[in-house]
């Protein structure tokens, strides 16, 4: 029953996220037996310095990708970034950081919200982990069917919503997820 519930949920939040045309992404099979789904996302960028921290953890993805990540714009203060849901795992975990424009993150622990302020670096290198070219090509759907008791983390930015839960290597999601999490409460 359990299961039913949580493929029901999954299929539910994969069902939200579509494609610029409005069609709901579609699920595709791996080898490693994690489904996963695409959608093709635009990224937005500006051309904003960085600090040396920010150059320094996205470096890895600009060689990769060929170019150099820039900072996503800010618009207002009340933009919302990225917001991250954290849930799952055995003890049931239900966790969210919201990244806003005026470079606060509120952090919500089971409806326990703490507000918190980034420092100027630290938000260029948020901003610059969401500028990277990298994140448009991950798939919108990665979870390891096989697997009981993990983390999912669904993950809103750039008008696209990505569901994983890590089973499948993702660079340049994997550092927005771990820079992120460092806001989260232990749990």
């Amino acid at each position: 029953m359990a299961a039913a519930v949580f493929a029901a949920c999954v299929l539910g939040l994969v069902g939200c996220s579509s494609g610029g045309d409005g069609r709901a992404a579609e699920p595709t099979e791996t080898a490693s037996g994690t489904s996963t789904a695409s959608t093709a996302s635009p990224t937005v960028s500006a051309s904003t310095s960085t600090s040396a921290s920010a150059s320094a953890s996205v470096s890895a993805s600009a060689s990769a990708s060929g170019s150099r990540p820039s900072p996503v714009p800010v618009t207002g203060p009340e933009q919302k970034l990225v917001t991250m849901t954290v849930s799952g795992g055995f003890a049931g975990v239900r966790q969210e950081v919201i990244l806003r424009g005026d470079g606060t993150v509120s952090a919500d622990d089971k409806g326990s919200r703490v507000v918190h302020r980034t420092g100027a670096a630290q938000f260029t290198k948020l901003r610059t982990l969401l500028g990277d070219p990298a994140l448009a090509e991950v798939p919108a759907f990665t979870i390891d069917k096989g697997a009981a008791d993990k983390f999912q983390y669904a993950l809103q930015f750039n008008g696209r919503t990505v569901i994983t839960d890590r089973s499948s290597a993702q660079p340049a999601l994997d550092r927005l997820i771990d820079d992120l999490s460092t806001w989260l409460p232990d749990h």
